[in-house]
């Protein structure tokens, strides 16, 4: 399927990268989607979605770096424990069928995300307890690593429910965490080596230039309300199919 899918990869990864940047993550979970969809294995479909994520959700970081002051403390906190923990989950080999049920569920994240499930707190709770920020930390770095996500799908709507951030810091802040744990994501999974797949190399360029463009119209032009509706719809169907099908 990968070769007969290949032509269609040009056009997907670079317009999930656009979508997805606009509404301020970096992308992983897209790109997870459409390649393992196309049938590409695990150890391919990882650190390339990783390579992709760490290019999109640096652009994304500067962009919104700007718009509000950056959680200095509470970065560190989650990601003095992310990193190491992503790493960790990067070394894991997970077996393709499995692989893609917990894609299926984690792709499921982001759709209630945008669907507003995930409640928003003008209060703070649990900020005051050591141990949370730590936890958090781990617990979504070791499923990145594992995955081959960023993390900001997951931390995201965590953040904006315990009331630690608000919308442009939370978006700051998940660019600059989903960049730091896709590396250490990606050392985990492959080392210092490259991805041996020619052809993934050769789709990789479009795909950040569709982030680049989608993090500028996203910020300046778009409806986010309606591109959030579409990756809702997309995404949706894709976690059916992986988990059931």
């Amino acid at each position: 399927m990968q070769s007969e899918f290949l032509p269609y990869l040009f056009v997907l990864l670079p317009v999930a990268a656009f979508f997805y940047s606009s509404v301020g993550h970096g992308g992983a979970s897209s790109y997870l989607m459409i390649l393992a969809l196309a049938g590409f294995a695990p150890e391919e479909i990882r650190p390339t979605a990783l390579l992709l994520n760490m290019a999109v959700s640096f652009i994304a970081f500067m962009n919104h770096r700007r718009s509000c002051e950056f959680p200095n403390n509470l970065f560190l906190q989650l990601v003095v424990f992310s990193v190491p923990a992503a790493f960790i989950g990067g070394l894991v080999v997970v077996e393709s069928s499995i692989y893609k049920n917990i894609l299926g569920v984690l792709l499921l994240f982001p759709v209630l995300n945008f669907l507003g499930v995930f409640p928003k707190n003008d209060k703070t709770i649990l900020r005051d307890k050591i141990w949370m920020p730590p936890f958090i930390g781990i617990l979504i770095g070791f499923f990145s690593g594992l995955i081959g996500i960023g993390g900001g799908i997951l931390l995201s709507p965590l953040l904006l429910m315990l009331g630690w951030t608000n919308i442009r810091q939370t978006a700051a802040l998940s660019a600059l965490f989903i960049f730091v744990n896709s590396v250490a994501g990606y050392l985990g999974t492959t080392g210092f080596n490259l991805i041996d797949n020619k052809s993934l190399w050769i789709l990789i360029p479009p795909a950040v230039l569709g982030g680049i463009l989608g993090s500028y119209f996203g910020a300046l032009r778009f409806n986010v309300k309606l591109v959030k509706h579409l990756l809702t719809f997309v995404l949706a169907g894709a976690a059916l199919k992986l988990i059931f099908f």
